[in-house]
């Protein structure tokens, strides 16, 4: 084996959580690695040091199909598993190892309850996928790697901070797996401690009400920083609380300690922070007992009940307390 094509188009979080089978495959077997993702997500892979060469695309496959040809891969990853890789893999005609997506457990959970997922990380599935090679996770956890010239522990331009901060992401793509904004207000106001906001452009206005309502020691900086600064926010964060988001696990990367609050989408399908075989450091924040959860496996614009309890219902105090360093 000598090149392999590794493939994952998107998103922050399943990339980031790629990172293990990178490195293990890199120095397990010692192969030209490649990756193919979407152009959006190239920061995430950019400075990894296990990669030797990165393709992307914007949309289509076709944009780099006539150069991955001329490759001539002895394997390929498929880490993602959807329409855009399938073309990839008949185009290239190489031997081909994909993870187990599960989509029919997670249909069954979302739609009925039940619940037939495995107890595995998906972190755990992607190493399955390459398990015939021999390679093994090392359990050192996921891998965020930062390009040079943002190496110092300085905060980034226009953002002022007091060690120790804690980092408190924000966003997430779909509504409902966000907090209602009163409630991370009423977070931020009882924890006290300097408090950076970290989220993208679409939560930047957002980000602006809650430290405004919050208090002096709330610092708004979504829609202000690079991924990668964020990322350096989150490195340098005492604790981090985080949604089901990408945040998350790059915050996991950093192993960092977080308080991951869940809404309409639940721990069981995989998606947690990822420590390998390092002290766990998370501590989970849901709602147990809701019939209708969960309702989605990515989430939804709105709850599609109308009271949206999975967040309405969080205890505050209890986020409020691990935040302080205390059980919650």
């Amino acid at each position: 084996m000598k090149k392999v094509l590794l493939i994952r188009f998107s998103s922050i979080g399943d990339i980031v959580l790629t990172t293990p089978v990178i490195r293990c495959l890199k120095q397990q077997t010692g192969a030209e690695l490649h990756f193919l993702t979407k152009q959006a997500y190239l920061p995430l892979l950019e400075a990894n040091p296990y990669l030797d060469k990165i393709f992307t695309i914007e949309k289509k496959t076709a944009e780099v199909l006539p150069g991955l040809k001329k490759e001539g891969y002895d394997l390929i990853i498929d880490l993602h598993k959807n329409l855009r890789s399938r073309q990839v893999r008949t185009a290239l005609r190489a031997q081909v190892f994909s993870f187990k997506k599960l989509n029919f457990e997670k249909w069954l959970l979302v739609n009925f309850k039940i619940n037939k997922l495995p107890e595995l990380h998906v972190v755990d599935r992607y190493f399955a996928s390459v398990a015939p090679l021999g390679v093994k996770d090392d359990g050192l956890g996921l891998d965020y790697f930062f390009p040079k010239g943002l190496m110092p522990n300085t905060p980034p331009k226009g953002v002022l901070w007091t060690i120790p901060f804690l980092a408190f992401a924000i966003g997430a793509a779909h509504r409902t797996k966000r907090l209602p904004r009163e409630k991370t207000i009423e977070i931020c106001k009882r924890i006290k401690q300097p408090i950076l906001l970290l989220g993208g452009k679409n939560e930047a206005a957002e980000g602006e009400t809650i430290a405004q309502k919050s208090g002096k020691h709330v610092t708004n900086c979504c829609g202000k920083l690079t991924l990668h600064e964020s990322a350096k926010v989150i490195e340098l964060a005492q604790r981090v609380i985080a949604h089901d988001t990408g945040m998350m696990h790059i915050a996991a990367a950093f192993q960092k300690e977080i308080l991951s609050v869940w809404g309409s989408t639940v721990p069981a399908f995989g998606m947690t922070p990822y420590y390998g075989r390092q002290p766990d450091k998370n501590t989970t924040f849901e709602v147990q007992g809701l019939s209708c959860r969960p309702c989605s496996k990515i989430g939804f614009a709105g709850c599609p009940k109308g009271h949206f309890r999975c967040m309405e219902e969080q205890d505050v105090e209890a986020i409020v307390r691990r935040a302080k360093g205390q059980l919650p």
